[in-house]
């Protein structure tokens, strides 16, 4: 929180930081201040009031300053159909294109498949890159000659390189930590590498022509300082190789850009753009060199997106563009929401590109640089990743570097570590995913995709004799509820129903409303579909609707002083009649009594809600 250094209007005097904290500590009724205090994955502080940040901070500025450029993805299969839908967007409002291959980085189940000319002929045609449209490569191993294909279309097109907007994105150290595999040693890799970026820039082509994508270190779970000392290291290792191979480090500088993905969490996120600019800035001055604006790409993340209630994708998608466009990302990609289920239709891509218009055109922010400068929240959090991203840089440059700790697996063991955290947390609905874990819809209906997800286009196969790694595979923190729902849809068609369990409310209304509605978003989560009881008195009443339910399992629910009267009865009563037991809350003193009465589980904010859902699953089939 940051206030004004003058009066409000000349009337309301400004409050202070211990005014603050006065009205806070008086709100905690004497819980500790600490209690406020979150951790993210990098063990950084999150606080819930922040003073104003004194002095200068030093300024983070896009590259190329105003409106960032709306970029949308063209990543089906079938050239002609790509430009079909590519043509829609940029008649839409979208800036540019981010031209996806399968097997890249950012494949998510599609992607082009074709790298030869015809098939980058057909994908671009009628699109103006003499007009200055930005245009990314995602590029694959895959699709080797994409590069020099886009090379010679713009040749046969008479169009001068020097006045595209043309990123090659040459990234050879992203591919390897994607897939798990160099075709050949760093030092013959790099050699390849300088001379496809030279041999572009000699061409005119000296927009963005290698790329430092994180990207792969998101998606497969890390976190936000690995993310920036993987593009930090990465963009290091291809400056060296341009140096190496004559390149001056001024010219070389500027071949090399930043991909970052964008999450839900705006503070990190805003955070994280901030410091990959004044990290690479410092980088620049060790190499004694001015420091001038990097190009930064942004994409949202992939690893928030669901299938299951796939609109909640936009609220998602929304948040990471704002974060992203806060943060100073020169060109944003929006993810439409239903990605994860396949290829998205026009609808789809309109929403995309839509929820970026919409920031620029209505809400302006745009209109001021680096808009958190000062803001005490964003320059701690941006200080603090800054400083936790360039110790790891240091460690990795110090073991010999980026392919060093990819071929040996130093990095992608820290990114594992990482990501099996946030994978219990997700299990534990700590963190929380709307529709994933918390408040599904179970009765949720299809949508339309033009052609369904396909996990073979991610993969690629290594060549014969490849050194290989680690992959640092994506994964989408939804996935293992969505594999639970699956289950419940399989048993669904097979049988005509889902999985049930009967929730059994004791008491009044009053009394149960709050955990009975807890345990249904609970074991909804998991595809189990739940069958409110009745307000009722009668044990016997009880125990006849659990009956007519056609429920395999149910679960107590009410408030704990009427476990402590009528719990033991009702749980020995469902039992009686073949009931699978559960209780919503804690049991505390009473679980002996409950557990031999035939409880034999206890669903409660924090426990292992995804163990109890695969168990509650297997028994009510």
């Amino acid at each position: 929180m940051t206030g004004q250094e003058t009066a409000l209007a000349g009337v309301f005097p400004q409050a202070t930081d211990a005014q603050w904290r006065a009205l806070v500590e008086r709100a905690l009724k004497g819980a500790s201040f600490e209690t406020l205090v979150s951790k993210s994955y990098d063990g950084l502080s999150l606080e819930p009031i922040y003073a104003r940040a004194a002095g200068s901070p030093f300024p983070v500025l896009r590259k190329n300053p105003g409106r960032w450029a709306i970029l949308a993805r063209v990543d089906v299969p079938n050239a002609d159909a790509a430009n079909r839908l590519a043509l829609q967007d940029l008649d839409g409002g979208a800036d540019g294109l981010h031209l996806v291959f399968a097997g890249s980085i950012g494949a998510y189940g599609g992607g082009l498949v074709g790298d030869d000319d015809d098939a980058i002929a057909h994908a671009l045609a009628n699109v103006r890159l003499d007009y200055g449209i930005p245009l990314t490569l995602d590029s694959s191993p895959r699709a080797p000659g994409a590069a020099q294909a886009l090379m010679r279309f713009v040749d046969r097109q008479h169009i001068e390189p020097s006045l595209t907007r043309v990123s090659m994105g040459f990234d050879p150290l992203g591919a390897q930590a994607r897939h798990g595999f160099a075709a050949e040693p760093w030092t013959q890799v790099s050699q390849s590498f300088a001379r496809d970026v030279k041999a572009a820039a000699d061409a005119g082509f000296v927009y963005a022509t290698a790329v430092a994508d994180a990207r792969v270190v998101h998606s497969a779970g890390g976190t936000e300082s690995q993310e920036l000392a993987f593009a930090l290291s990465s963009a290091l290792a291809y400056l060296r190789a341009l140096a190496d191979a004559g390149v001056e480090l001024d010219a070389a500088r500027g071949l090399i850009a930043f991909r970052f993905c964008a999450d839900a969490d705006e503070l990190l996120g805003v955070a994280k753009f901030r410091a990959a600019r004044r990290l690479w800035a410092r980088v620049e001055e060790a190499c004694g060199l001015s420091p001038k604006p990097a190009l930064v790409f942004a994409e949202t993340a992939w690893r928030m997106m669901a299938r299951r209630d796939p609109w909640n994708n936009i609220l998602r998608g929304t948040l990471a563009a704002f974060s992203a466009a806060i943060g100073g990302a020169d060109a944003v990609s929006v993810l439409p929401f239903t990605q994860a289920l396949g290829a998205p239709d026009e609808f789809a891509r309109r929403l995309a590109r839509d929820t970026q218009l919409v920031l620029q055109d209505e809400s302006h922010i745009d209109a001021v640089d680096d808009p958190t400068s000062g803001a005490g929240g964003f320059e701690a959090l941006t200080d603090a990743l800054c400083a936790r991203a360039w110790g790891l840089f240091q460690q990795i440059e110090a073991d010999g570097g980026l392919p060093t700790a990819l071929e040996t697996g130093v990095f992608q063991a820290g990114v594992a570590e990482a990501a099996a955290l946030r994978a219990k947390n997700v299990a534990r609905a700590k963190d929380k995913l709307i529709g994933a874990n918390q408040f599904p819809d179970i009765h949720e209906g299809a949508l339309d995709v033009l052609a369904p997800y396909d996990a073979a286009a991610e993969t690629v196969e290594p060549p014969t004799g490849a050194r290989k790694s680690v992959p640092l595979a994506p994964r989408r923190l939804a996935e293992p509820f969505e594999r639970l729902r699956e289950e419940s849809d399989v048993r669904r068609a097979e049988l005509g129903d889902r999985p049930k369990i009967f929730l059994a409310n004791l008491g009044p209304v009053a009394a149960f409303t709050a955990r009975a509605n807890f345990a249904k978003n609970f074991f909804e989560a998991g595809g189990v579909e739940a069958v409110f009881g009745p307000e009722t008195e009668s044990t016997t009443e009880l125990v006849d609707a659990y009956r007519e339910s056609g429920a395999k399992l149910a679960c107590l629910c009410s408030s704990d002083r009427i476990y402590g009267d009528s719990a033991e009865t009702a749980a020995l009563a469902l039992k009686g009649a073949g009931a699978g037991l559960y209780l919503a809350g804690r049991p505390g003193e009473l679980e002996e009594r409950l557990r031999h009465a035939g409880v034999t589980g206890f669903i409660y904010a924090g426990c292992d809600m995804h163990g109890a859902l695969r168990r509650a699953l297997s028994e009510a089939k």
